[in-house]
């Protein structure tokens, strides 16, 4: 088959062909082997195109992260359509939003769910997983290589996400150019870690089953866990592993209080954020640098997904603080640019722009937005190519090597997710207390980025800020919420009155007005061994409250805060709990639970 004809379905069948009874998907209890996973798949696409699914037609996943998750997707995609990847775990307002701004008619989903989308005009089509996915697929005929694979939403910097498209042709060609580093086959374990809406998993998914591997799908609360994750790695033998910076920090916190090693890993792919190689040098101590090897890929939604190579060596560790993103893709050209759009000279910084095969069709039905940032450029041979301007600040090194500086407007990362400011400003003045907003991200350590949200208003900070906190967690995912809300009566200005932000410094414990309330808005009441283990949590992370079902590691807690932490609970209840039961417990209800527990075998325990 022509390169420029193979889709990622027909890819996907020729697998199914040439692997039919591997297992291709684990999920929980749940296996689903090549042939089955095909079959049930067909039942989808059969299902959508019955209901009137077109070719290219936007078809949102509303999936629980089980077997489903898979058997949707690719339903989807052999039905000629597009995916819109929904995360189940984020607010409903979000959710309504993203579905009318792709104009989805069909949603894809489980029973449990479907009521969810009664009145709302989007037509459930239920997953099957049972015999009835013996029935071939029926469509107009196979999705082309142009055709539309999915659109996943990245933060707007006006207050609106904006939906990236990405075709056939942009994935299938991720692979043809990778593989030759990776050697990626039918033996791999891939993890599905990342939620289905971030462009990782598409890495995730497609690494696995275009080259007949078997995809484990992780629960959250083990994805959530990095003691539970290490386990779960170790026991399904994954050999690779996507991991954002901050999430590697976690899990190699966790692997070395380990007893039992990751013997089968054979590579960690870091994306995402930013990649301070210093911090890998216990890892390094442990394992050395070959066996898992470690390579950092910089990339980006509109380039799908990876657009450089770099490997992570021990020589690296003698430049902690950078961020070495290494060479393009072969398939892709870096053009480091001034603020005129000129090249810049050698040892000079400059915006990144990205052109060639991978880079997106564009925003969906964002026409301005998209010329915008999609723009033309002159190529080495004299001509013109379309790149896409990233806002990235990369130096390109004498060897060709590049070096990841920052970004040159807002834009932050939480946790690998882009996040734009006035997005999360733009819901924040909803509140009709709220005058002026600034929110800006603040670093309290290694791997600790917090949004702290700056509002003007009359109103008592002490009432305010709770109430901004449930506006917050009602319309925003979680990454996007701020960690604090600094109530002002004024902005401080520049002389051509503009916010000067840099008079606005990180809040403290002291001068936060109050914390973001709980997800659903209460408070319950804590027992004193919840309040003292509190108390130590405020302390340690510089929080001034601490919700009971809080997770350690959403208040910005690090690998290096959770050893604080770990040493402090043993000094204030007289207990010996070892560390990884720390890293288990991630919230105070869980934790209290364990010292209670402790205290119990030895009373004597303050």
């Amino acid at each position: 088959m022509e390169s420029g004809e193979r889709t990622l379905i027909t890819l996907f069948e020729e697998i199914v062909n040439r692997f039919p009874h591997r297992v291709a998907i684990t999920a929980g209890d749940q296996e689903l082997r090549y042939r089955e996973l095909d079959r049930r798949a067909n039942a989808v696409a059969r299902r959508l195109r019955e209901s009137g699914t077109t070719d290219e037609a936007p078809v949102a996943l509303f999936l629980p992260r089980g077997a489903e998750l898979a058997v949707g997707l690719l339903g989807v995609l052999k039905a000629g359509a597009a995916y819109v990847p929904l995360d189940p775990d984020h607010p409903g307002d979000r959710i309504t939003w993203t579905l009318k701004d792709t104009g989805a008619s069909h949603v894809v989903t489980v029973p449990g769910y479907a009521d969810l989308f009664a009145g709302s005009g989007v037509l459930p089509v239920l997953v099957g997983m049972d015999a009835e996915a013996e029935a071939p697929s029926l469509r107009g005929g196979p999705p082309g290589a142009e055709d539309l694979a999915y659109v996943i939403h990245t933060s707007g910097s006006t207050g609106l996400p904006k939906g990236v498209e990405i075709e056939h042709r942009h994935v299938v060609r991720l692979f043809d150019v990778t593989h030759p580093w990776f050697g990626f086959d039918e033996h791999d374990v891939w993890a599905l870690f990342h939620s289905i809406a971030f462009d990782f998993s598409v890495w995730e998914f497609w690494g696995a089953l275009l080259f007949g591997g078997r995809l484990v799908i992780m629960p959250k609360p083990v994805a959530r866990s990095p003691r539970a994750l290490h386990e779960l790695l170790r026991v399904q033998g994954v050999t690779v592993l996507n991991q954002t910076a901050s999430a590697f920090a976690r899990l190699a916190a966790a692997d070395d209080g380990a007893e039992r090693p990751l013997t089968a890993l054979r590579v960690v792919v870091f994306g995402g954020e930013r990649l301070d190689v210093g911090r890998l040098r216990g890892w390094i101590a442990r394992h050395g640098d070959a066996h898992p090897r470690l390579v950092n890929m910089y990339g980006i939604t509109e380039a799908t997904v990876h657009a450089s190579h770099r490997p992570i060596t021990a020589a690296d560790l003698d430049a902690p603080g950078v961020s070495p993103i290494g060479f393009p893709l072969p398939d892709l050209v870096f053009h480091v640019l001034d603020e005129d759009g000129r090249p810049v000279a050698e040892g000079v910084a400059g915006e990144l722009y990205l052109s060639g095969a991978g880079v997106a069709r564009g925003y969906l039905g964002r026409t301005e937005l998209t010329k915008e940032r999609f723009v033309e450029l002159a190529d080495p041979t004299g001509g013109a190519c379309r790149a896409y301007r990233t806002g990235d600040r990369v130096l390109a090194l004498p060897d060709g090597d590049h070096v990841y500086l920052g970004r040159t407007d807002d834009q932050v990362k939480i946790r690998g997710y882009r996040v734009e400011p006035g997005e999360v400003e733009a819901v924040l003045l909803r509140a009709p207390e709220v005058s002026a907003a600034v929110v800006l991200a603040h670093s309290y350590g290694e791997d600790d980025v917090r949004l702290i949200a700056h509002v003007v208003s009359d109103e008592d900070p002490s009432v305010l800020a709770p109430r901004l906190g449930q506006l917050a967690a009602g319309l925003l995912p979680e990454h996007m919420r701020p960690s604090a809300y600094l109530v002002r009566t004024g902005l401080p200005l520049t002389p051509n009155g503009k916010v000067d932000k840099a008079r606005m410094p990180a809040p403290t414990a002291e001068t936060i007005s109050a914390p973001v309330a709980e997800p659903d808005g209460t408070s319950a009441e804590l027992t004193d061994t919840e309040r003292r283990i509190a108390l130590i949590w405020q302390a340690v992370l510089e929080v001034p409250r601490v919700g009971r079902d809080t997770d350690f590691f959403d208040l910005g807690g690090t690998s290096l805060s959770l050893l604080r932490m770990f040493q402090q609970v043993n000094s204030e209840f007289g207990t010996g709990l070892d560390i990884t039961v720390l890293i288990e417990a991630a919230s105070v209800a869980e934790l209290a639970q364990r010292v209670e527990a402790a205290r119990a075998v030895s009373p004597s325990a303050p």
